[in-house]
């Protein structure tokens, strides 16, 4: 159906923006990360999807086609909806997830994105194949512990655990020791 919408953004609200597509606007429901991302005026091109319900078409947008098969992957679980795979996909990124998955990690899951460990355990099982079911290196499981323990870390400084893990999703990537994401974190919470 529509696979890729790119124009102006017209206007921005609660987990959707309006792309204007030579004067028609498409409401597109996103990601915080991708929202926060986005400035009405400006270009943009989301990959998209096209969820079709008994009483509605909605279209969930991602700025790349990965965070977008990923989004496909979740909702193609049972119990898993368009909106609630969008909601996990805002707590945590595409990495992230697969990482975890890939790892059977339902614990770390739990921690770092805020699911349930009902939803996260149903994740794990029914995607570890599709995403290849392969082990975690070592070098994958090591920084998701050190994500686990910035945010414990950052728990202990008073920052609750959803602070924690906006700030860290906000950090350089590359930082893997515990203590540098910490400090980058601590700089982004301010």
């Amino acid at each position: 159906m529509i696979s890729i919408l790119r124009g102006p953004i017209i206007e921005t609200g609660n987990h959707f923006c309006v792309i204007d597509i030579h004067g028609i606007g498409y409401k597109v429901y996103v990601t915080e990360d991708t929202l926060h991302s986005l400035k009405i005026g400006s270009e943009t091109t989301l990959w998209t999807h096209l969820a079709v319900r008994e009483d509605a078409l909605d279209l969930y947008g991602f700025p790349s086609p990965k965070e977008k098969s990923f989004f496909e992957l979740l909702i193609s679980i049972s119990g898993i909806g368009p909106k609630g795979a969008l909601n996990i996909l805002s707590l945590v990124s595409v990495d992230t997830l697969t990482n975890s998955i890939r790892s059977g990690s339902v614990a770390h899951l739990v921690k770092v994105s805020g699911i349930g460990r009902k939803t996260a355990e149903k994740i794990v099982l029914e995607l570890k194949d599709k995403l290849g079911g392969m082990k975690s290196t070592s070098e994958m499981s090591a920084g998701m512990s050190s994500d686990m323990d910035a945010i414990e870390a950052l728990r202990a400084l008073g920052y609750d655990a959803d602070e924690a893990r906006e700030a860290l999703k906000k950090i350089d990537p590359k930082i893997e020791d515990t203590g540098k994401k910490v400090k980058a974190a601590l700089k982004v919470l301010g």
